[in-house]
């Protein structure tokens, strides 16, 4: 067996800059404001390229050039704007987000168990008529309940109101501002009347409000490690722990953490493990996991030689690995960053929200004062009543909600089915596309060779031609030799020996042996004639005049012909035939020549396809589509798809691809599936229909409730139940976008329903 050759893992395109960058996990996020106002602080220092803030994943990505500014710096910047930010690991993360679940769920138990009590306290001045309790009764209810109040408004309001301190101290309006003064007005109102013996208190209808905002708030967080729930099922798929081997195969493993491994290190990786870093198979057979990597349903099988990635599980037997990346270089560090980055980054529909929700709030507390002066004049018992529940009603979170989980559960999909979302605008322009290019080889086409035909010519039948073919060309390279051996290898099982002598492979031409006495060649058909000097059919060479030909001969004459292409993709059909249903445009781009380029349009149903096309004029063409109005989403691989999949408003690169074509696409396909390209373009079209539909419900939530508060139709709880439901039915709206199982087999008939409605 020949040895095993290491194949270094391809480099992300992330990783390829020269910047330093950072994932930054970043508590204390409530709103877009928040997320303006930490961009903007970070964005300040010297050196920083790009910061974008999730307000779905509460995850800042940053790139700056370390020669000016440090993680510290950045860290500080953050700190000071009234957050705090740490590096993002899978550790780390789990840790802090349980401890700020414990702080979320003891606020939720102070505020219920202090809401029940006072209302307790408050049900006999809502029951008794006038004159039916005594003074010194009802002064005695009032400062239970405030004293019940004051550890609700302590501890359980603590997030509001130092989030609204913070934003005022920093000259800006916050969500937090018009929650923290609507709890702050209430309670000191209720305050002043307690202790002056004169007047309603509302003890009541504070403790509720907190209780609401803080269940709200906690479902929220819920829904938002929903939707990032694919990020932090990869990070958690690398182990923390390896068994290192020192002096293999003379040594036991030592148990060792996987961060101190270094490429070039031997690992065991036992049956059900995963592997702790990218490496090459040095030792065993096994079948290995990788769906959750690349969508790859099906195990795949990996022998000596063959890489593996770090995070797959070893399914059958023992593997020893050589280490070819860890850490950051690793290639699934590469998928989560391409991952992060997608769900981080903010599509323009994103933008246009976030910038509204910021003036909305100084709007929201103009219209509070102007109805609380409008109702000071006409009665002026109910004016702060009306203020408060204005404050209450108006606050934007489900504005702000609307896209930022709904992208996030989408991205979170994708991730899971295979394909990366590397741009934050791919989801909304694949929606739009309507005209679709692919590249043919490596695209629609396997990109490997295959054989297609089998053509008898001498005395053996196909599996005497097959076993021959096998037995010659098992330890070649050459594609096509391993294509043929591919193809022959179920007749060799189980098949006797056969004495091979005088083994020899001649470049470029084929390989030559003498079986059982026989010389045999199997190459170019000039190759194979010169063995025996006999010309072939002349119906059989006209035949094979533009195709890929192995000739097969002996010294008596041609035993046979293999015919080879590169093979189409499993259901690129389906997808052709399914983008045609959607009126999408489809085009077949190739630089390959006239027959090959007819021959895969016609096996998929392409009508549009242009042969012997060179780079430049790939790009040229897709440029003209655009040109007449097209939205143009472009499918490749090559290095030499690099310059069109720049110029298409959306592309995507294959995940076998160049490393070139990948930084130049906006999606990249790890699964290398047509099922899964569609899936990408029916979760883009619900995306978005879903974003809409979110604007849509927050915007009508606010043109129906601004109107009730300022009337004085709805009282504080009641408002403050109105605002924590509207931003519920958001997140749960967008939650609809989270992967379901996954649909085996070609593309599901629901995906042809969604085409044609489309």
């Amino acid at each position: 067996m020949p040895a095993p050759t290491e194949t270094a893992p391809r480099a992300s395109p992330a990783a390829a800059l020269p910047l330093a960058e950072a994932a930054l996990a970043v508590e204390g996020i409530h709103c877009a404001a928040c997320v303006n106002l930490i961009e903007m602080r970070v964005g300040a220092l010297p050196g920083i390229t790009s910061v974008a803030v999730s307000h779905g994943t509460h995850r800042a990505r940053i790139t700056w050039d370390a020669a000016q500014s440090s993680l510290q710096d950045i860290v500080g910047a953050i700190s000071r704007a009234g957050y705090r930010a740490w590096p993002v690991s899978a550790a780390g993360l789990s840790a802090a987000r349980q401890a700020e679940r414990r702080r979320a769920l003891w606020r939720l138990f102070v505020a219920g168990f202090a809401m029940m009590q006072v209302m307790m306290y408050a049900f006999p001045a809502y029951v008794a008529g006038a004159g039916e309790m005594e003074a010194d009764i009802d002064v005695l209810l009032k400062i239970a309940g405030f004293v019940l109040t004051v550890p609700v408004i302590a501890y359980s309001a603590a997030p509001f109101l130092q989030g609204a301190w913070r934003d005022l101290r920093l000259r800006r309006v916050g969500m937090d501002v018009p929650v923290a003064l609507a709890i702050l007005v209430t309670f000191a109102y209720s305050t002043w009347a307690t202790f002056i013996g004169s007047g309603p208190v509302y003890y009541d209808s504070v403790t509720m409000f907190v209780f609401l905002m803080l269940g709200g708030r906690y479902l929220e967080a819920l829904a938002r490690e929903r939707a990032a729930g694919a990020v932090e099922e990869l990070t958690r798929l690398q182990p923390a722990r390896a068994e290192r081997l020192d002096a293999f195969p003379d040594t036991h493993p030592t148990e060792v953490a996987a961060a101190d491994l270094r490429a070039g290190d031997l690992v065991l990786v036992r049956t059900g493990a995963a592997a702790p870093a990218d490496g090459v198979v040095v030792q065993g057979e096994s079948l290995n996991d990788e769906a959750l990597l690349t969508g790859e349903s099906r195990p795949v099988t990996k022998t000596p030689g063959a890489a593996v990635i770090g995070g797959a599980i070893n399914l059958s037997a023992p593997l020893v690995l050589r280490v070819a990346a860890t850490g950051a270089a690793s290639r699934l560090s590469a998928i989560v960053r391409l991952v992060e980055q997608a769900a981080d980054q903010k599509p323009a529909l994103v933008r246009l929200a976030d910038r509204y929700a910021g003036v909305f709030l100084g709007c929201i507390l103009a219209l509070a004062a102007a109805a609380g002066l409008g109702w000071a004049l006409v009665d002026p018992s109910r004016a702060l009543w009306v203020a408060v529940a204005v404050l209450i009603v108006t606050c934007p979170c489900a504005l702000s909600l609307a896209a930022p989980v709904a992208l996030s559960a989408a991205v979170g999909n994708l991730a899971l089915r295979g394909v990366l979302a590397t741009r934050g605008h791919a989801l909304e322009t694949l929606a739009r596309a309507n005209h679709f290019v692919f590249d043919k080889t490596g695209t629609l086409t396997t990109g490997r060779m295959q054989v297609q035909d089998t053509v008898l010519l001498g005395r053996l039948d196909r599996v005497a031609l097959e076993r021959l073919t096998g037995r010659l060309e098992q330890w070649a390279v050459h594609p096509v030799a391993q294509a043929l051996a591919m193809a022959a290898a179920p007749a060799l099982k189980g098949a006797p020996a056969a004495e091979i002598l005088d083994y020899r492979e001649v470049t470029g031409r084929g390989v030559e042996a003498r079986v059982d006495g026989l010389r045999v060649r199997i190459g170019s058909i000039d190759f194979a004639q010169e063995l025996h000097g006999q010309a072939l059919p002349p119906d059989v060479a006209a035949r094979l005049r533009t195709a890929t030909v192995a000739a097969v001969a002996d010294e008596r004459g041609w035993l046979g012909l293999y015919t080879l292409g590169d093979g189409v993709r499993a259901q690129a059909r389906e997808l052709m035939a399914a983008l045609k249903r959607a009126g999408c445009g489809v085009t077949l781009l190739t630089g390959d020549n006239p027959q090959a380029g007819a021959r895969v349009g016609s096996e998929l149903g392409i009508i549009d396809v242009r042969s012997g096309m060179s780079p430049d004029a790939k790009q040229a063409f897709v440029a003209g589509l655009q040109k007449e109005g097209a939205v143009v989403a472009m499918v490749g691989d090559g290095v030499n798809d690099a310059p069109v999949l720049a110029q298409a408003h959306v592309s995507i690169a294959m995940g076998s691809g160049a490393p070139l074509a990948q930084s130049r696409s906006d999606m990249v396909l790890m699964s290398a599936l047509p099922a899964d390209l569609w899936h990408a373009r029916r979760v883009s079209i619900q995306t978005m229909a879903i974003v809409r539909q979110n604007l849509v419900w927050a915007a009508a939530y606010n043109l129906v409730a601004i109107p009730l508060a300022v009337a004085g139709l709805l009282n504080p709880w009641l408002a403050g139940i109105g605002m924590t439901a509207s931003s519920l039915i958001v997140v749960g709206n967008s939650l609809r976008l989270l992967p379901r199982k996954r649909a085996a087999g070609p593309l599901p008939a629901h995906s042809l329903t969604i085409a044609q409605a489309h």
